[in-house]
């Protein structure tokens, strides 16, 4: 408990009773719990930890916390402290009961609808700890808090007992220990990677604060337990160089800007590389935003505006002019790694998923901001400033003839008869929701597939070799692959609207499901990588809108006598061996066959295996975090080797080497 012990914060009480508020009751949580969580798989089950960091980091947000320390402890729950004021526990008059069990039984009951106690509240959703404790079978709350610890134990949300007093302490802030409903969650297994990179972002985006993560199911040779640390001195400057790790920049320093206007504080970091890619990563109070919002449309509008002036005034866009080429804001981004950070009082969020900025007075205050900032640099740093806008002109250049490659690829698409690839066998069904297109490494494994599916609602498109690598191709060329081409036909999809000439248009896609299915060997693993590289950087609606896929084929065969069981793991491999030689009772020696390419099945044994709707085991891919996806991929398929050996060195001990 000595990391709660933090004299140099402010010891500023007047957080009572008084300034927790009551908006509306629980009930509604157990029975609908993806409103609340979003889901009640993986995605959710981990939204329960983010809810609780959420409110430390409100804590910290006001000046009143700087270590925050989750556990996952061996039976998959989870404990969040804090050395915070700690949550109130005196008697809430108006609820009749202490201020600790209001925060912990009441949705939208805390002290950050309170303006005094909290000027900006993280989270998205504000349904606080109290959803958190609805969705445990067993919640503890323990507070160290003037000098007192004080306790208070839940079940499905309902108090066992009364707030408190259990001993005295030095120590202050809010330990939450809880443990998910298991009757809820589809999963309850928590990941550590998952919980490590939220914590990691929520370090850069709140500079100064300390985030320690422990995972109590891994101990290591020397007693302790598999845990990592986080913090930022430098906030988002540190983020963009993580980010852009793996890229080439063209610029020394990040361009940095920080501010405040209408209470409402902004932070921005930027800076230009060589990819062909735009990366701008938006939050607001923490929150990802990934659709965007009036934040990013304020910082878009005033990048374009602004390094279009200073590019018109320098005349460096004769060039350009001269071959009639137009300048879109496409181009100012092309290259462009970008960290967006707002605090918003009481912010409205619409689109899809929730995760889009509506305050229409933001877009206005990063508008202006960015283009007085953004201004002052081009200014004082010519040389930076020479470097952005070649780098515009190469990208107008390059669209340009992207766009003659991509729009000669969709003629083809959309006349002529012959607009399927040749190589392409189809599915008599035309019924997009329930046809899947296989993309399968090789010839041979393509025919293969052919001969093992079912022709009704199962096409394949066998793919020659290693797909172009998209991270380090220019536009143009991307568009005149020939397997791309054919990926992109056979989809029937169209790329580049008016509105925005990245944007992909699915009204016409022809498969419900997009399924990649590679060799179980290094070969096949970097194909895949490539393959969703090219749908994470130009289909990403595709992934987005749940239609890509990886087909899992199996590891190994076992056979003894007339038993014979396919196996996915080696794990699985060691468990069926077992269970076939226990006890000397089967007759026949034991075979195991290692599958290293799809090749080695026959069409019958494919079909069992890996494209039987009734047996198969497809995994759909997910975003988990957009953020992090995007430095993966860059650092993974990039120009950039130091990062990519760093990655590959701290995640050896995951891989399997095939010899």
């Amino acid at each position: 408990m000595s990391d709660l012990d933090n004299k140099d914060l402010p010891q500023n009480e007047d957080y009572t009773a008084e300034n927790i508020q009551v908006l509306e009751g629980l009930e509604a949580v157990r029975k609908r719990p993806a409103m609340y969580i979003g889901d009640v798989s993986d995605r959710g089950l981990h939204h329960l930890v983010y809810e609780v960091v959420d409110n430390s980091i409100d804590e910290a947000l006001a000046g009143h916390c700087n270590l925050i320390v989750v556990t996952i402890h061996k039976d998959n729950s989870i404990s969040v402290l804090d050395n915070g004021r700690g949550i109130p526990t005196d008697f809430h008059e108006k609820e009749q009961r202490s201020a600790l069990e209001v925060v912990l039984t009441v949705l939208h009951a805390g002290g950050k609808f309170d303006k005094d106690s909290y000027k900006v509240s993280g989270g998205l959703h504000g349904v606080g700890v109290s959803c958190v404790n609805a969705l445990s079978e067993h919640l503890r709350a323990e507070v160290f808090r003037n000098g007192i610890h004080y306790m208070q134990e839940f079940e499905y949300g309902k108090p066992i007992y009364s707030v408190k007093e259990v001993g005295q302490t030095e120590q202050r802030g809010t330990l939450i220990w809880f443990k998910p409903d298991a009757t809820t969650f589809i999963t309850t297994e928590y990941k550590f990677g998952t919980l490590a990179t939220r914590l990691k972002e929520l370090a850069f985006l709140n500079k100064g604060i300390t985030l320690k993560i422990i995972d109590e199911r891994e101990e290591k040779e020397d007693g302790t337990f598999a845990n990592d640390r986080f913090y930022s001195e430098e906030g988002l400057k540190d983020f963009i160089n993580y980010l852009d790790g793996g890229r080439e920049k063209i610029m020394e320093h990040p361009i940095y800007m920080e501010g405040e206007k209408d209470n409402v504080p902004v932070e921005i970091v930027m800076q230009y590389n060589t990819s062909f890619s735009e990366n701008i990563h938006s939050y607001v109070n923490n929150i990802n935003t990934i659709e965007g919002g009036t934040h990013l449309a304020g910082f878009r509008r005033a990048l374009t505006r602004t390094l279009k002036k200073y590019a018109d005034e320098s005349k460096m866009l004769e060039k350009l002019e001269k071959q009639k080429i137009e300048i879109s804001g496409d181009d100012f981004r092309e290259g462009l790694t970008a960290i967006i950070s707002v605090k918003v009082a009481e912010p409205q969020f619409e689109g899809q998923t929730k995760t889009k900025l509506g305050n229409n007075e933001v877009m206005g205050i990063v508008d202006q901001m960015v283009g007085e900032m953004l201004r002052n640099y081009l200014e004082e740093n010519p040389k930076d400033a020479k470097e952005i806008v070649n780098k515009v002109i190469l990208a107008a250049t390059a669209r340009h003839a992207a766009r003659k490659a991509r729009e000669l690829v969709q003629r083809k698409n959309v006349f002529g008869g012959g607009g399927l690839p040749g190589k392409l066998w189809d599915c008599s069904s035309k019924k997009s929701e329930e046809c899947e297109l296989y993309l399968v490494e090789g010839d041979s494994a393509g025919g293969t597939a052919k001969q093992g599916r079912d022709s009704k609602f199962q096409a394949i498109l066998p793919l020659r070799g290693k797909i172009l690598n998209v991270e380090k191709a220019m536009p143009h060329k991307i568009f005149e692959s020939e397997e791309i081409k054919n990926i992109f036909t056979a989809l029937g999809v169209s790329i580049g609207t008016e509105e925005d000439s990245k944007a992909l248009n699915l009204e016409k896609l022809r498969y419900g499901k997009v399924i990649i299915m590679t060799d179980a060997d290094v070969d096949g693993s970097h194909i895949a990588t490539l393959i969703l590289t090219f749908f994470f950087r130009h289909m990403k609606e595709l992934i987005e809108f749940g239609h890509v896929y990886i087909a899992t084929p199996p590891l190994y065969l076992i056979k003894k006598g007339k038993q014979e069981r396919y196996v996915w793991s080696d794990k699985e491999r060691d468990t069926v061996t077992a269970e076939f030689t226990a006890n000397g009772a089967n007759t026949g020696g034991l075979h195991i066959q290692r599958y290293k390419g799809l090749g080695e099945m026959n069409e019958t044994q494919l079909w069992d295996t890996t494209m039987n709707p009734a047996t198969r085991t497809l995994r759909q891919v997910t975003i988990e975090n957009l953020t992090e996806a995007d430095r993966v991929f860059a650092m993974l398929m990039g120009d950039e080797v130091p990062p990519r050996r760093e990655f590959i060195e701290q995640n050896a001990h995951y891989a399997k080497i095939d010899i």
